[in-house]
């Protein structure tokens, strides 16, 4: 009786790295169900140990970012949107400081404020699509200006 959990653990983690990576959700299916495109897959092998539910991992692996072969250095984004609401500012002086300080040394970021928004960043493809969001709440300046150092393309103007 007692073998029944064991086998099913085994199938699981036999066929879960098998899950194709073709079969990816779209960046707003992934935030529906908790993630983000930032769930590195080498994560979702540590949840397939410790969560025994198949559905849950598949769905990390169907909206992880391939991290071998130092794949996270080669993902850029066209521009980005710093998104916060003005209200709460006060609340983040490093996204402040950045936002007056920084800021314009990243011609293709954008602010906006949105009412009751968490600080983030929404990542934009090359047609201005959102591809992904990160919370930024408790980054400091320097991590988001180094962030969007490498991840965002440079315009001709900043190069």
């Amino acid at each position: 009786m007692y073998l029944w959990p064991s086998i099913v653990s085994l199938l699981l983690l036999v066929y879960l790295p098998f899950v194709a990576l073709g079969d990816q959700l779209s960046p707003k299916e992934c935030e529906n169900l908790g993630f983000t495109r930032r769930a590195l897959c080498s994560d979702c092998n540590t949840l397939a140990e410790y969560v025994k539910d198949g559905e849950l991992v598949a769905d990390c692996r169907r909206c992880c970012t391939d991290d071998t072969n130092d794949s996270l250095s080669k993902v850029s984004f066209s521009g980005a949107i710093l998104e916060v609401c003005m209200r709460k500012l006060v609340f983040y002086p490093e996204v402040v400081a950045f936002i007056e300080e920084e800021k314009d040394q990243f011609s293709s970021v954008k602010v906006q404020y949105v009412y009751a928004s968490p600080p983030k960043l929404v990542m934009l493809d090359e047609d201005g699509n959102q591809v992904e969001t990160i919370r930024i709440d408790n980054w400091k300046r320097e991590h988001i200006r180094q962030f969007l150092k490498e991840k965002v393309k440079a315009t001709l103007k900043e190069i």
